[in-house]
């Protein structure tokens, strides 16, 4: 089968997806105590209609962030391309293959597949299927939601290592 990929955190690999990070720290982003309150049922911050323009963009998903026990959302919006590295990519199936330092989730389109998508332990890699069959001009949003640990402990930044939209083509 084969595979080829598009590297999120590169000019090239972010242009061929149409893809810009945003970040900001926080539960709920913008909220009091960076939205950290007793028995909070959700955060709108992985929907896929809610409005990241004011967050900072980020170049370099491999920049740490925080101090201690942080929070902080990644998100980026990316469109399936016709081709990559001249292969044709309609009918591949699309994985988002990530690493959080430390713990993370993703949501795809304001959902979360609670098998590959939810929080992995420390440093644990991520690969979520975002479509079955690519149709090229596709768009998917991607929300990541990345936190310190151990969380008793928390030691360093928060991050993504690596971002990859990964094809793979029964051709």
């Amino acid at each position: 089968m084969p595979r080829f990929a598009l590297d999120l955190n590169s000019d090239s690999g972010r242009a061929a997806a149409g893809a810009e990070w945003r970040v900001a720290t926080g539960l709920v982003p913008g909220a009091d105590n960076e939205g950290l309150t007793a028995r909070l049922l959700s955060t709108p911050a992985r929907l896929a209609d809610y409005d990241d323009s004011s967050w900072d963009v980020c170049p370099n998903i491999r920049q740490s962030l925080s101090e201690g026990f942080t929070f902080a959302w990644y998100r980026t919006a990316v469109t399936i391309p016709g081709q990559v590295d001249g292969n044709d990519v309609a009918g591949s199936r699309v994985f988002f293959e990530t690493n959080f330092d430390n713990y993370g989730e993703v949501w795809v389109n304001g959902e979360i597949d609670r098998t590959t998508g939810s929080i992995a332990g420390l440093n644990a890699q991520h690969r979520v299927e975002i479509s079955g069959s690519a149709q090229p001009g596709e768009r998917f949003i991607i929300a990541c939601l990345a936190l310190n640990g151990p969380l008793a402990n928390p030691r360093g930044g928060i991050f993504l290592r690596y971002a990859t939209l990964a094809l793979e083509s029964s051709n």
